[in-house]
């Protein structure tokens, strides 16, 4: 099953996602509602609410799939990023945040950071939405678009992970069932692929990551796991290379689709 949120007549909808339609999912505001019914899964696959053909929805009225009341972010996660990176593999996950702030749609503008447009850089992830008592509702993707000079500025990275508007997320969050565990994730630049790995190479895979986090902070339905970035970065090649407007950045992986964001100027 496929979940998303649209933009429709000054607000939004909740939508599980066919082949050609959008069904609205009715008694519910948000899918963030929907996933804190335990039997949101039924809910969700038998609601015959209005149907809006696909081929009507513009690209503006794709809204982030959930409004998460926090984001974790997971550093460190993907073997291979590890090694351009230059450092070893964590005995535990890499923990950093980011704030609801920097959340936008899958096809937004996204603006470079007024306070820091010249060292912006990509990370293709793949992300966990948490479903009731900490369960795996689905999965999404996430850019966590970084901004490497404030990143760098400490050795705690939150002040360059999290400015706002920054991190499309979306388009659709795909249940378990529907997404393989060999699936790709992929960054492109244009036309130019510059990310790709399998999540088979992840140190830590969702579960663990659901399980690990836990332990510190109780997850609510509807918050985010960005569970970490496979090889390919700007900031890791040479020279390096950062995110400049009029670039048009594409985050996809197999089963949930891609996402598209103009980089535009500050």
């Amino acid at each position: 099953m496929r979940l998303a949120t649209l933009r429709r007549g000054g607000t939004t909808i909740p939508v599980r996602v066919e082949r050609e339609y959008a069904v609205r999912i009715t008694g519910v505001v948000d899918i963030g509602e929907l996933l804190r019914d335990p039997g949101w899964r039924a809910r969700a696959s038998v609601s015959t609410g209005p149907e809006i053909p696909l081929h009507s929805v513009a690209d503006e009225e794709w809204a982030p799939p959930v409004a998460p009341s926090k984001i974790v972010c997971v550093g460190l996660n993907y073997r291979a990023h590890i090694r351009e990176m230059g450092r070893t593999p964590p005995e535990f996950p890499t923990l950093f945040a980011k704030f609801p702030e920097a959340v936008i749609g899958p096809y937004d503008p996204l603006r470079l950071p007024p306070a820091a447009p010249d060292m912006v850089d990509w990370e293709a992830e793949v992300a966990v939405v948490v479903g009731p008592q900490s369960t795996i509702a689905g999965l999404t993707l996430i850019n966590d678009v970084t901004a490497r000079d404030f990143q760098n500025r400490t050795t705690q990275w939150l002040q360059g992970k999290t400015f706002e508007k920054t991190a499309p997320l979306g388009p659709v969050i795909v249940t378990p069932d529907e997404f393989s565990t060999a699936a790709v994730v992929r960054c492109r630049i244009g036309s130019e692929l510059v990310q790709e790995g399998g999540i088979d190479d992840l140190v830590f895979d969702p579960a663990a990551l659901v399980g690990y986090i836990s332990q510190i902070v109780t997850l609510k339905p509807g918050d985010v796991i960005a569970t970490g970035t496979p090889s390919g970065v700007g900031h890791a090649r040479t020279p390096p290379r950062y995110l400049r407007a009029g670039d048009t950045l594409v985050t996809e992986s197999d089963g949930i689709g891609a996402m598209r964001n103009l980089i535009v100027a500050a």
